[in-house]
């Protein structure tokens, strides 16, 4: 006597969709879920203004309340929308709570936004700021303000009339110390200037913290930007002047910031080694 076979089940087809999670049944087995590749995590996105100034901002409690003040006095009587974006850089001193303190209490007239930057160093918080925005023109300043603020009138005048770099330079003609540097920081800023010219032409000053730009031009420069330090300035500047676009220096009355988060000893030596690469690399 022949035994019939059942007949044989086939599988179900699988799903092609790759945003779908995939079911594989089996008779007898439970369900096994395979999950599919996750979508992409929204971008950062903040509205888009005329001027977004990024603060890079590592234990800076105690400076930053007065140069957000100045800041967004100085922004409010401007005629161009602007948008201040604090970038919290790991700080452990309540740096976060004094932004977020800060932007409830202002009339919001102009916006003073916080992220946060797990990766450590100035060049990382930066380059984290200008690629998450879509304003016209974005750049950032130090939080100890050296530079005055009252300099973004003039670097607004050279972006409107079709610059794609406007830096602060305290070594060109008009440039002027307020306060000075101690003889060792000058001697140490003299021989790192003399270096980052073999990699950036025709700048006097690389490292001066108040730098703008038009925000096209930058993010083609950013995403070939790997230094994270201060030396990224460095990079920046010289992945511009590789696109083809130039870069414009204009004088400053700078003032030396006694607590500053910038070591000599540490952030110099590596600062060095970091040109030095990008000048091997040329």
């Amino acid at each position: 006597m022949s035994t019939a076979l059942p007949p044989a089940v086939a599988p179900p087809p699988r799903s092609t969709t790759p945003d779908r999670p995939l079911l594989v049944h089996s008779p007898g087995a439970r369900v096994v879920r395979i999950p599919g590749p996750r979508p992409p995590a929204a971008p950062c996105a903040r509205p888009a203004a005329d001027l977004e100034i990024a603060i890079p901002a590592y234990n800076e409690a105690a400076r930053l309340p007065r140069t957000l003040h100045r800041t967004v006095e100085y922004l409010r009587e401007q005629p161009w929308r602007s948008r201040v974006v604090v970038v919290d850089n790991g700080s452990c001193d309540g740096t976060a709570e004094v932004v977020r303190d800060f932007a409830r209490a202002d009339d919001g007239r102009v916006p003073v936004a916080l992220i946060g930057c797990a990766r450590p160093g100035k060049g990382a918080a930066v380059r984290r700021a200008l690629l998450s925005s879509r304003s016209r023109f974005v750049g950032f300043c130090d939080a100890d303000l050296a530079t005055p603020v009252e300099t973004l009138a003039t670097a607004m005048e050279h972006l409107q009339r079709g610059a794609a770099a406007v830096i602060a330079s305290r070594h060109v003609s008009g440039a002027r110390f307020v306060q000075s540097q101690p003889v060792g920081r000058r001697l140490g800023g003299a021989a790192f200037r003399l270096l980052a010219r073999s990699v950036v032409r025709d700048v006097h000053d690389t490292q001066c913290g108040f730098k703008f730009f038009e925000r096209q031009a930058v993010t083609h420069a950013l995403v070939s930007c790997r230094t994270t330090g201060f030396a990224f300035d460095v990079e920046l500047l010289r992945q511009l002047q590789v696109a083809g676009w130039g870069v414009v220096e204009v004088p400053v009355a700078w003032s030396h910031a006694d607590s500053s988060s910038f070591s000599p000893w540490r952030d110099g030596l590596t600062s060095f080694s970091a040109v030095l690469q990008l000048r091997w690399a040329s």
